[in-house]
């Protein structure tokens, strides 16, 4: 019986950006989530998706706000608007969220948050200090 659902498919595959936008409005977290994670998946075409994916950044859900400063990295230097959100982000209480925003910074190349991920290259995590001290040595290789 636990086999059954093994064929099933994720609920982020074969939707379209606009259907992975609206699943980061749906009731259901586990769907926000997988809403996240698919627009990560889809690079530069989830532009359309930003202002959706900052707004998930102040998600209750760990899980969603990890996977939309993930997105957001995927996006890459123009997801730039996304930049103070995901500075304010590097203090949230996760280590796993605080450790995607600086990832997500780097990827952006965003030269204004250096101060900040200077200052998180200090966090009390190990994961969050080197994904912040990798950010920074990639946006200083521009």
């Amino acid at each position: 019986m636990l086999l059954a659902g093994c064929n099933k498919r994720p609920p982020l595959e074969g939707k379209s950006v606009t259907e992975l936008e609206k699943m980061l409005n749906s009731p259901d977290a586990n769907l926000q989530a997988q809403g996240a994670l698919g627009l990560s998946k889809r690079g530069r075409e989830a532009l359309p998706a930003i202002p959706a994916l900052i707004a998930a950044l102040k998600n209750p859900q760990v899980a969603v706000r990890q996977n939309a400063a993930l997105a957001l990295g995927a996006i890459g230097p123009e997801a730039n608007a996304a930049v103070t959100a995901l500075i304010d982000v590097l203090r949230d209480a996760e280590w796993m969220v605080r450790r995607q925003a600086a990832v997500a910074l780097g990827d952006i190349g965003a030269k204004e948050s250096m101060p900040a991920l200077k200052k998180a290259a200090g966090d009390p995590n190990s994961a969050v200090q080197k994904a912040a001290k990798d950010a920074l040595a990639k946006i200083q290789r521009g």
